[in-house]
């Protein structure tokens, strides 16, 4: 699958169970679950479940399992893989 920019559509089905690496190559972990602000439908953030140790060096949100919440904005490219720039998180 090529990549897609942040600008296109992409079906919610293509965000899950995807690999969130960074510009610098560092893996995150996989995509789990998507939030959403319910009033205006606009994708908040991803959920990773298993996050990497380097993963949990962030100032991260966590949900009650320990995943972590990757914000929507971070988000550079989607394709085989998520690709997010560690400086926006």
């Amino acid at each position: 699958m090529p990549n897609k920019s942040i600008d296109e559509k992409v079906p919610t089905k293509n965000l899950m169970n995807k690999t969130v690496v960074s510009r610098s190559g560092k893996t995150f972990g996989k995509t789990n679950d998507l939030i959403f602000d319910t009033g205006s439908g606009e994708l908040i953030s991803f959920v990773v479940k298993d996050p990497t140790s380097y993963a949990l060096n962030f100032d991260l949100e966590k949900t009650k399992d320990g995943e972590v919440r990757i914000p929507f904005n971070a988000v550079i490219a989607v394709g085989d893989y998520i690709l997010i720039a560690e400086e926006d998180l």
